[in-house]
């Protein structure tokens, strides 16, 4: 599927654009884009026998019939007779990740830029007007791609919960002990669902095929319509600064900034998409070389969660945060006190106590005086008389 021809740059020249011709998908699985972390909790879930059953049947208590009615009856849902380009995108993104159903879109009047798909049954995707009104073609493109991403891997189910247990923890809190415990499992879906926000973000740049496009987008979403008064590189620098910046102190202010988001901040996620679209995984992608949809039964749990502490362990070695500076040399403070502690209690341990012990068994026994009464050690027995 293909969009009408356009031109852009200046001068008077045309270019290709990612609107006019883009590689599909066909049958990849949401593997191949979700971050490690979101990959490793969803090959879990899907592994649980009946886990999708009991949900569905958890989807009368939730509010998501009471969702689809008030979108149905307060917003404006894209067809081909409203909003039709948002209706052609969408369908567009839908053909180039391979997702047969292409879910409901609904525009909503809402002056924040906001986008969600939910849904137990069937997902919707939600598109405010402050969205619609700030982003051009392309950026909305890979929007689009986003939300589909996010049904593509079925997050949308985990969101609707999420957005349940969200309001649950408010009507709860009169009760003691009782919003203790729902906020925390919200906090642990919400350190989930940030990390499904930068798979959705690599689904965005498949769909669209243009970073910069996502790179735009992702600032607009931070500084608003002004594209003319910023640029990609400084705002990268600034992901920079944050992760690198500050002490123990600023580093803990991160993490109680960051609990109650659901989504990671504006710069780590444009950083974190250009990393990914460097990165080997993104072209053999583009190449043609991803997993697919019928190979996800077989998928390993183990391995995934493996990948998952591997990334995470990567991560940490990498990271210029002094909090996580700090923790590499506590862990390398106890191994080498470990190593101490071993030579302490073995007499020295280590080299020098090994090269004695290889010594000692190379030392030759003490060789005895021979009785000459007795036949010699090794030598045939004497004959009877």
């Amino acid at each position: 599927m293909s969009d009408s021809d356009t031109s852009s740059g200046g001068g008077g020249g045309s270019e290709r654009v990612p609107g006019r011709e883009r590689r599909r998908f066909p049958g990849i699985s949401s593997r191949a884009y979700e971050h490690p972390a979101d990959r490793s909790a969803l090959v879990a879930l899907r592994k649980l026998t009946g886990f999708d059953t009991v949900f569905k049947a958890l989807s009368g208590l939730l509010p998501e019939r009471s969702l689809r009615l008030l979108y149905l009856s307060d917003s404006v849902r894209v067809s081909d007779r409203q909003f039709a380009h948002l209706g052609d995108m969408l369908r567009d993104a839908c053909y180039i990740l391979d997702l047969d159903k292409v879910p409901a879109m609904y525009v909503t009047q809402d002056p924040r830029p906001n986008a969600m798909c939910i849904g137990m049954d069937e997902p919707i995707i939600v598109m405010t007007t402050g969205l619609v009104e700030l982003l051009d073609e392309e950026e909305m493109r890979a929007v689009v791609g986003h939300e589909v991403g996010h049904a593509l891997s079925g997050h949308s189910v985990y969101r609707t919960i999420l957005l349940f247990l969200t309001n649950l923890a408010l009507k709860v809190a009169w009760i003691p002990l009782g919003n203790v415990a729902v906020m925390a499992v919200v906090t642990a879906l919400r350190e989930w669902f940030r990390k499904s926000e930068l798979s959705a973000d690599r689904a965005g740049l498949l769909v669209g095929q243009d970073l910069r496009a996502s790179m735009r987008g992702l600032m607009k979403l931070a500084g608003g319509h002004h594209l003319h008064e910023m640029n990609v590189d400084a705002f990268l620098e600034q992901a920079e600064e944050y992760e690198a910046g500050g002490d123990l102190r600023d580093s803990v202010l991160k993490i109680l900034n960051m609990l109650p988001r659901s989504h990671p901040f504006t710069t780590v996620r444009a950083a974190e998409l250009k990393r990914w679209a460097a990165g080997r995984d993104y072209q053999r992608i583009m190449d043609g070389h991803y997993p697919r949809r019928d190979e996800d039964k077989n998928t390993s749990v183990s391995d995934s969660f493996r990948e998952s502490a591997n990334h995470y362990a990567e991560s940490v070695r990498a990271s210029k945060d002094p909090l996580m500076a700090f923790v590499r040399d506590v862990a390398g403070g106890a191994g080498d006190l470990g190593s101490k502690l071993r030579e302490k209690f073995t007499g020295g341990g280590g080299a020098a106590s090994s090269d004695r012990s290889r010594e000692k068994s190379q030392e030759k026994p003490q060789e005895k005086p021979q009785d000459p009464s007795q036949p010699p050690q090794g030598g045939p027995e004497p004959d009877l008389p």
